[in-house]
Formats: C-alpha cells, structure tokens, sequence
C-alpha cells in the first residue's frame, strides 16, 4: 500500500507545471487575500460598514476620526499580524507534512506552537524585551519540542508515522501542563494578558511587531519556494530521494530549523491558534495537487486569508466584544482533524 501511494504521488510529481500554473494559482490567491483584506477591514465589534471603508480608501467623502482610528490604527495592523501569522502557520505545516510524509503533522499537534508558547511565557516572566529576548525563548524551546517529538517517533527504520502523532499528543501535554504550572504561580498583572495571548490573541497588534514577523516570514518563506523541488521530491520517498542526490538529512534538518523558526516567530506575536497548519494546506493540496511549486505560494497567501477571516468572525459573531481567534481557528480545525484521523487509520 505503501509503494502504490509512492507510486501515485511520484506520477502526480512528474505531470508538467508550468509557470503560467504557477502565476495562475498565485494570482488567484492573491485576489482571494484582497477580498479577505476587506473583509478584515470592514467587520469588527465596533460594527460593519463597507460603504465607510470604500470612501475612505477612495478619499472620497469625510471621514470622521474616530472611524478613521478603528480603520487604520486598530484594524489594519491587526489585519496584517493576521496576514503574516496566517501564512507563517500555513507554511510551518505544509513543509511539516511533507518532511515527516504525514496529512496529520501540523505545528500545533507536533508540539511545536506548545514549545514556542512556554518559552515565550518563560521569557515575559523573567522580564526579557519582546524581541529578541522573548523571540529567542520561543525559538529554543520551539526547536526543543520538535527535536523531543522526532526522537520519541523514531525507530531504527526511521520515524514511525503511527506513533508521530502520538509523540507530538505527549509533548503537548507536558507544554500544557507547564504552562498551568506558571499560570498558577504568576500573581499579578500579567496573568490575564498570558491567559488571552494563549487562546490566540491579535488585538494587541502594533505596527513594530508586523515589520518584525514580516522580515521573518519574507525571508523563511523565500528559503521553502527555493527549495520547494527538494521537497517534492522526499514526498517520494527517502531512498528516492537520496538517489536523486538530494541530501536528506541535511534538507530535512534545514527545514525543520527553517519553519521551526519562523512559527516560533508567529507564536510569539500572536499566541497559541491551532490546526491553522492543518486546514489550510490540506485543502489547497486537494485542490491543487502535491506539488509544493504551486503549493508554496498559495499556502502563503492562502493562509494569511484564512486567519483574517477566521479573525474577523471572531469579532462579528459576539454580541458584546470579542472572542479570541484561537477559538474560531479550532472551532473549523479540530473537526477536519477528526476527519483526517479517521482516514488515516483505515
């Protein structure tokens, strides 16, 4: 069964894409992002008002100045963070699945946002700035995580795909249950902001932490579309892929540090959102096929839709306030995780 999926996605791997494909997807996704864009703008808990919005990015018509302050100093960085944590979580599993050769890897269930999410609590605790003591916390603890996870699933044939979900389920739990630990022993202001920014917190955006996310996402994400042969091809298969004269374990250990650092990145600005890794490329790969050509580009842009809207939901559903983007992220991801189990244990 093994060798006829191999089979299947190398003769997926060997149908021509062409640039013209490439720019095709990626103008699609493009304009998918513009609409969510909009979207994002428009919709708050403060009301929704797409006529305001339109004049306002016209110049036409007066504008009041506290709907001017909801538009572009509350919302749009806010919209961006979402843009950029999207794309980076999307990215972080697309190249996950594709490494560890599993639908269900994804940087939420691996452990990996775990890791980064208690170093990151760890670094606000002992009063380090945001960046880059915060960062640098989230970053060691994050690579800490998926090195544990890696080691658990590992056997003298390679990583055991049966027990990698299993190994990322314990790593979680331990991530979990040492962040209660310093929830319960923290005493003052902080506590509330922690418990927020776990549940994916993006009403805290300013405009500093979406130029830093965004040097980190530009440069991690150029790195995966320069390498995004090498990974169709260890889609393959291992041994295939070192007969092609890709070095695997080189690649894989690059790109795990590679991704690892930049959902670290998101994590730290943004908080715990979940299965946004899993959704996301999951889909895209159905529509559009393995190719991580195609895939890379549109997990990007892609991704940072899916969070605006699943961000700009969560302001529009309350009546009164606001509830965390985490929320509405697991609320649409933990079911698709169902789904996917299922289909994989069959």
């Amino acid at each position: 069964m093994v060798v006829d999926k191999e089979l299947h996605v190398a003769n997926d791997m060997h149908r021509p894409i062409t640039m013209a494909r490439i720019l095709a997807v990626t103008l699609s996704c493009v304009a998918g992002l513009a609409v969510a864009v909009i979207f994002g703008m428009a919709v708050g808990s403060s009301g929704t008002d797409f006529g305001a919005l339109f004049r306002s990015l016209k110049g036409q018509g007066a504008v009041d100045a506290t709907t001017w302050t909801i538009f572009w100093q509350l919302r749009w960085p806010r919209v961006l963070l979402a843009m950029e944590t999207g794309a980076a979580l999307a990215l972080g599993g697309l190249v996950f699945q594709a490494l560890l050769r599993n639908p269900l890897a994804e940087p939420y269930i691996l452990g990996t946002s775990g890791g980064a999410a208690v170093g990151a609590i760890v670094g606000i605790l002992v009063g380090l700035s945001l960046f880059p003591g915060v960062s640098a916390a989230a970053f060691g603890s994050s690579a800490l995580s998926v090195t544990l996870v890696l080691i658990l699933a590992s056997s003298r044939g390679g990583l055991r795909r049966d027990a990698l979900i299993l190994a990322g389920v314990m790593v979680n739990a331990f991530c979990g249950a040492l962040i209660l630990f310093f929830i319960s022993t923290t005493q003052d202001a902080r506590l509330h902001t922690i418990l927020f920014w776990l549940m994916g917190d993006l009403s805290r955006a300013e405009i500093s932490t979406v130029y830093r996310l965004g040097g980190v996402l530009a440069a991690c994400s150029t790195i995966l579309l320069a390498m995004a042969r090498s990974m169709n091809v260890m889609l393959i298969g291992r041994d295939t892929a070192g007969t092609l004269g890709v070095p695997v374990t080189w690649t894989r250990w690059f790109l795990f540090g590679v991704t690892t650092f930049m959902v670290s990145a998101a994590v730290c600005a943004t908080g715990l959102l979940g299965f946004v890794g899993l959704a996301v490329p999951h889909g895209l790969r159905m529509l559009l096929g393995p190719d991580h050509r195609v895939l890379v580009p549109a997990c990007f842009f892609g991704g940072g839709g899916y969070l605006i809207i699943c961000d700009a939901l969560a302001r529009w559903i309350p009546k009164h306030g606001e509830m965390p983007a985490g929320v509405v992220t697991a609320l649409i991801g933990a079911p698709l995780f169902i789904v996917l189990l299922r289909r994989t244990l069959r």
